[in-house]
């Protein structure tokens, strides 16, 4: 093998290398950007946290939360549930209620329309049994996860069981959902950052 052909066949390695360098930078660039973009400009909702058994409370740095919303009646789905059994989603209207939190209002299969004075969430594709379904559906929203600082989750737990915790999200007109600020207590005890 020549010398020349080695060079070109190494020239076009480190061009794939870059490419592909690119490539990864510019999906991690996007990811960060549409949770930011959400963080920046969604609509504003406070959310009551239900509890957890406290052995799935704390796994390494993450905290685990349920929220009351996340259990939706089957009465509040506008045009009932779909027959068939399969993967569905869920549009779920909140709007504020007792206490300044945000409970549901209807839900729907089907995409609901903007309505001032609530926020639509979409939830996470679930496995639905049709008209076998029970009188609540169980879904989940991508906000179940909040990751605090190393050691500072003991404070959390603690108030968890007392009931203290809330968060508060942002919501982007897509009804993906962002966490802004965790808090206990009615206080602000995370912020999340834009970046």
């Amino acid at each position: 093998m020549s010398v020349s052909s080695m060079q070109g066949s190494g020239r076009r390695y480190i061009v794939a290398a870059i490419i592909v360098a690119a490539l990864q930078t510019a999906v991690l660039g996007y990811v960060i950007e549409s949770r930011a973009s959400i963080l920046r400009s969604g609509a504003d909702a406070l959310l009551k946290t239900a509890p957890v058994d406290p052995r799935d409370f704390l796994r390494g740095d993450y905290v685990v939360l349920n929220y009351e919303i996340s259990s939706v009646p089957v009465a509040s789905i506008m045009g009932g549930v779909p027959q068939d059994q399969g993967k569905k989603s869920l549009w779920v209207r909140l709007k504020a209620g007792d206490g300044g939190f945000w409970d549901i209002v209807e839900s729907s299969f089907e995409r609901l329309p903007e309505q001032p004075g609530t926020v639509v969430l979409h939830s996470r594709p679930f496995y639905s049994y049709g008209a076998n379904s029970a009188d609540h559906i169980r879904v989940e929203y991508g906000i179940e996860r909040y990751y605090v600082p190393e050691g500072q989750g003991t404070a959390l737990e603690k108030a968890r069981q007392d009931g203290d915790v809330s968060v508060a999200i942002r919501v982007a007109t897509d009804g993906t959902p962002q966490i802004r600020s965790l808090l206990v207590d009615g206080k602000a005890a995370y912020d999340e950052p834009l970046y």
